[in-house]
């Protein structure tokens, strides 16, 4: 009797126990651990720490808006050349490619924290939220980069909080990006459009080729984000993707100096899903828009938030100091640490949401816009951003 009334207790509590929250796999034969809960489910590679697949676990789809070139690359019978830069990936310390001098020490394009191991330093449930906490090595910079994710039951949202740390005893200038990155089938042609909280904007200065893609945009001119100006004349509305392949742009813009709190979408209308980040502007003064949009019609497109209005070496970010007023750089004082939060949120839209005008965080609650239409998405947000 002892025995089946413990069976049937163990029984009860297992019932009533949370589901498992972080689960050990491979994404496109790299490992990785997959952070979920009741919503959503979110999978981050263990070498680089990048994002690489998110799904919402109501959608028979499955669809992720990440960017997936290994997929990609499979689906054209292409070789796969690609490490572990894939969806959103971290770039610090450095953005873009480096010096000579640098490259002959061993420091990578776009810095350490993406080809280095991550060490998973702690996993916990505590009531409704889980979290994970990495720490990565950069050996080149003498620099510890940490981070940690955290879920919430009953929530579409991603907490994201990271920490850099120096070694060394003198301040330096660091260079630090988000590098998100959508990718088809989410990014789709004449469909998939992009809004962010920023006005002034520049086309990215170029010379010469461009990857056999052709420029759409003319080379360093300013412009007020969306409409950018034409290479043969007129302006492009840069929220949309193009209806054709065989182009390839990049733009920068500032986000908004009057607001704390600056964001970035991609929404597609058709499958209705948005993502979204919100995050410090006084940390990312910058949002970048790569656009990789080749024949072959798998695209992917950078909504990169930064220290810096372009991905280029740390030598020219910090000659460059500043542009349109704003730094193009962060400081790392000495033997000190500086930190980073936003948050990641991605849900389903009402019927005919099709532009983002305003993401609020307010009274726990994520609110987003579509005023043209008179729609609005309410999300659950209950920890700090």
């Amino acid at each position: 009797m002892q025995s089946a009334t413990l069976t049937l207790a163990f029984f009860c509590a297992a019932l009533a126990a949370p589901a498992q929250f972080l689960h050990k796999g491979t994404f496109e034969d790299r490992p990785s651990v997959a952070l979920s809960n009741d919503k959503m489910e979110l999978t981050i590679l263990t070498n680089g720490g990048a994002l690489v697949n998110l799904v919402l676990k109501d959608d028979p789809q499955q669809m992720s808006p990440f960017w997936n070139p290994i997929r990609m690359a499979r689906e054209l019978g292409q070789p796969n050349n690609f490490g572990t830069s894939l969806g959103h990936f971290v770039c610090v310390d450095g953005f873009g490619p480096v010096s000579e001098e640098e490259k002959a020490a061993g420091l990578p394009g776009h810095g350490e924290a993406h080809t280095r191991p991550w060490e998973m330093r702690h996993s916990a449930r505590e009531g409704r939220v889980a979290a994970v906490s990495f720490a990565a090595e950069l050996p080149v910079v003498q620099e510890t980069f940490t981070r940690t994710l955290r879920m919430v039951d009953g929530e579409n949202v991603i907490y994201v909080q990271s920490e850099l740390e120096s070694a060394l005893g003198f301040d330096r200038p660091v260079c630090w990006a988000e590098h998100a990155t959508i990718g088809s089938p989410f990014l789709q042609p004449g469909v998939t459009a992009v809004d962010m909280s920023a006005r002034r904007a520049q086309t990215r200065p170029y010379e010469g080729g461009n990857g056999g893609l052709t420029h759409r945009l003319p080379s360093g001119k300013d412009f007020t984000w969306p409409f950018a100006p034409g290479a043969r004349g007129g302006k492009i509305d840069l929220r949309t993707a193009p209806r054709e392949g065989g182009t390839g742009d990049h733009t920068t813009c500032l986000m908004d100096p009057s607001r704390k709190l600056v964001w970035v979408t991609a929404v597609n209308p058709e499958k209705r899903l948005i993502l979204g980040y919100l995050f410090h502007r006084d940390e990312y003064p910058w949002t970048q828009n790569w656009e990789n949009y080749p024949a072959s019609m798998k695209w992917a497109r950078g909504m990169e938030f930064s220290t810096q209005p372009y991905d280029v070496p740390r030598r020219q970010a910090v000659q460059d100091n500043s542009l349109f007023g704003a730094p193009t750089y962060r400081w790392l004082p000495a033997k000190s640490k500086i930190g980073s939060s936003f948050l990641i949120f991605f849900a389903h839209t009402p019927e005919g949401f099709r532009k983002v005008d305003d993401v609020r965080l307010e009274n726990g609650q994520i609110v987003v816009e579509d005023r043209k239409d008179k729609l609005q998405i309410t999300l659950a947000a209950s920890l700090p951003l």
